[in-house]
């Protein structure tokens, strides 16, 4: 069954997750590192690991082939292409083992950067249009997840 795991403690579109996830009948595992509310469904599950790097931990450790994993975080996104999965990021970029390889680099060279204090602050906030977009890309990946999943 195709599962979507999400790096929960910073993720803006949760909401956007779960009524994909309940349009398609799909278990979602919200993987954080606190407590946190979620929809009370037998299909969302919440995984709590606390300690630094614990959560993306958890889902490098549970994900596999065909599942997907909604995250910003490179590293992460890195681990879970290693098992198969299909990765998303909250603006709706999907993340492929074409590219994983100079995300990498470019964001270790953005953390050098902002060490030094050449560059300073973050990503603009989302907008409504990153909402869309991330809904549109998700909908894709499910089904084009499914068409593989339906033929095997």
């Amino acid at each position: 069954m195709l599962i979507v795991y999400i790096d929960a403690d910073a993720c803006p579109v949760k909401d956007e997750i779960y009524r994909v996830a309940a349009r398609y009948a799909m278990r979602v595992v919200v993987v954080a590192n606190a407590t946190m509310r979620i929809p009370t469904s037998p299909l969302v599950e919440l995984v709590v690991r606390s300690g630094f790097g614990a959560a993306d931990d958890a889902i490098a450790e549970l994900i596999g082939p065909g599942d997907i994993a909604v995250t910003a975080d490179i590293p992460l996104a890195g681990r879970c292409l290693l098992k198969g999965a299909r990765v998303v990021d909250p603006r709706g970029r999907e993340i492929t083992d074409n590219e994983i390889g100079h995300l990498l680099g470019m964001r270790d060279l953005m953390d050098t950067l902002r060490q030094s204090g050449e560059v300073t602050g973050g990503p603009p906030p989302m907008a409504a249009k990153d909402r869309s977009r991330f809904l549109s890309k998700l909908d894709e990946i499910v089904n084009g997840v499914r068409r593989v999943h339906n033929k095997a």
